[in-house]
Formats: C-alpha cells, structure tokens, sequence
C-alpha cells in the first residue's frame, strides 16, 4: 500500500514518538546511549519503506528527541559534556546519511527493468552496506570507549594519556567525515551538478601544500615531491585537484608497506597538466586493472577498509575537468597518470586562449 507523502510525514512522525516514548520509561534500564541506537534503527526501518522527506524529518525528530528527552541534563536541549555533544552530532550525521543511503538504494532498486539488474543492484547494496557497516561501527565503537574511559572518575589518567586518547576520537571522526564525504561526492558526480570553481593555482606551492597535508598520515613515510621547473599557472578548480589528488596518496600510504616510498610528480605535457602518483608497492594484478575505476569495486585479498569509491571519484572528477586518468603497473609498483586540459598563465599573457 502506497501512502501520500503527507501520510508518509504523519507516520513516521508517529513512529519516532511512539518509540522514544518506549524508551523513556526503559531509560533505568538501557542508558541514553543504547537508546540512540534504538532510534537509529527506526530511522532505518522508515528509509526503507517512505522517500526522502519523510526520512529526513525522522532523522531530525530522532536526534532532537534524544537529545530533550535522553542525554542529560534531560528535558532541555543544553549538553553539558563535550563528549555527549560528539556524539549527539555523530548520530545526527549518522542518521541522515544512514537514511538518505538507505532511500537512494531502494529507489536504485526499484528501477531495474529485469533480472540482471535487480540482481547487480542487490550485489552492490550488499557491497556498500557491508562495507559501511564496518566503516562506521569501529570508528563509532572507538569514541565511544574513548568516551567512557575519559568520563570514569575512577581512573585517574595522565596528560599524556588524555592527549592520546582525544588524538584517538579525532583519528575515528576523521575517518568517518572521509567515508560521509566520498558519499557526498559520489553522489555529486553522479547527480551533474558539479560545478567547476576556477582559479590560477601555482602547482609547486599546491604540492607542498599537499603534502604537508599528508604529514600526519605519512607517520614518516616518504612521500617525494617533483615538479617541472618553470610551469606556467594553471586555471583549475584547487579543490578537486585535492579530492584526486588526496584518494590516491591514501590510496597509496593504505595499501603499500611502510617504509615503500610514495612519489608525486607535477609536469607539462602536450600543454596539458600531468600528475604522476606512483609507489613501489606490489602494484595491481593486470587482468583487473580495468576494473579498479568502477563503484564499489576492491581487490580480491586487500585489507579491510574503505566502500570501494575512492577510485571511482578520482576519475569522475577527473573526467569532469575535462582530463583523462590511466593506470599502469611498474617494477616494482604502480602509476597513476592524469592529465587535464587548462588554460596556463606565465604571469604576463594566456596560452590557449
């Protein structure tokens, strides 16, 4: 039975109350942290059934009724502990994206016309539901014992200990606003409304900047920085340059052993930009490299971690600045070779204008 999207509101409006009003008389019982679990599964049981809105409405409702009703001090919308504040917006951020997802898979579904479709489309929802099933349940496990362990008054914990336990709830949120914004992207891409915003980028500065990015990450890992002398500067969009840049040097410092180094190099080629990402890691099978670009897809045997869409958003934004990305195995290792067509400046005229 289909209902109306005004129905669709009043019911899941309805759905979300009834539950907290369950939980509030189970609070004793369950802690105010089992109950954002409880409310985050209704949020996805609705996904499955109403369309975006009313999904969306759950999802704010939820979040603001656990966060009245439930996280102390109850009954008002103040949050005295920075720890309860992460994680109220953890479950909002959580929420919306596990519901949207949720929504976006089931309309996917709904529009294969036959069997092999249908069939492709419960493939990769398997994919990327199990996948984010462990992307977003250890970082949250990871804060929430941080969390618990920082908030015993029994356990006295030194400065140290305090540096490397928060330093530990940035690494988990870091990788959960990662996973959030491949999604984001991907879902840029595939909707066409990517706009490019323009710029003069001078591309040894970007690369240093990159670089010094990657700092933490690296963990003294090597990663070699050339570049052509006297580029011109190029009209791109900076920050896209960072996004395909960025997938594949964690692509690369993920999958390759430490201390395997990493090179970056910047040209010119033919008038077009290139970038080379290399490493010396056991590089790609080759009968596979042309699947390496396609969504949701990961090798056979690689270590857990990541939804297989890394790849994939390097070459839409690619392909979306007009440029091309190709992969070619070395000895020992891989390379990625981009190039993207752009207007040069050497400071006093325009090239290819």
């Amino acid at each position: 039975m289909k209902f109306s999207h005004t129905n669709q509101i009043f019911i899941a409006v309805g759905v979300v109350f009834f539950t907290a009003i369950l939980c509030f008389f189970s609070t004793h019982f369950m802690g105010y942290r089992a109950i954002a679990l409880v409310l985050l599964m209704v949020t996805s049981l609705i996904a499955m059934f109403f369309d975006v809105v009313p999904v969306l409405v759950a999802a704010t409702l939820s979040a603001l009724i656990w966060n009245f009703w439930f996280i102390p001090p109850r009954f008002t919308f103040h949050i005295t502990y920075s720890e309860d504040l992460l994680l109220f917006l953890l479950y909002f951020f959580i929420a919306l994206v596990n519901g949207l997802l949720t929504v976006k898979i089931r309309q996917a579904e709904a529009k294969a016309r036959d069997k092999e479709e249908k069939e492709l489309t419960i493939g990769l929802y398997n994919t990327l539901l199990n996948s984010l099933s462990h992307e977003l349940r250890t970082p949250i496990a990871t804060i929430l014992g941080t969390v618990d362990t920082l908030k015993d008054e029994d356990k006295i914990l030194s400065l140290e200990q305090k540096a490397e336990l928060f330093h530990g709830i940035e690494t988990a949120s870091l990788r959960l606003n990662q996973q959030v914004e491949n999604l984001l992207n991907m879902s840029r891409l595939e909707s066409g409304n990517l706009k490019l915003s323009l710029d003069w980028v001078d591309m040894t500065e970007w690369g240093h900047q990159l670089i010094n990015k990657f700092s933490l990450d690296a963990q003294h890992r090597k990663i070699a920085l050339e570049v052509v002398n006297d580029l011109p500067l190029f009209l791109l969009d900076v920050g896209i340059m960072d996004q395909i840049a960025g997938n594949l040097l964690r692509n690369a410092l993920q999958y390759t052993a430490n201390p395997v180094p990493i090179f970056l190099r910047i040209g010119l080629e033919n008038e077009q930009l290139e970038i080379k990402i290399s490493d010396e890691g056991p590089g790609f099978p080759k009968d596979l490299i042309p699947l390496v670009f396609d969504k949701f897809y990961r090798l056979p045997h690689t270590i857990p971690g990541g939804t297989g869409l890394g790849l994939s958003i390097v070459k839409g934004y690619v392909e979306a600045s007009g440029g091309t990305i190709k992969l070619r195995n070395l000895d020992p290792g891989c390379e990625f070779i981009i190039r993207i067509p752009a207007k040069t400046s050497y400071v006093n005229y325009l090239k290819n204008e």
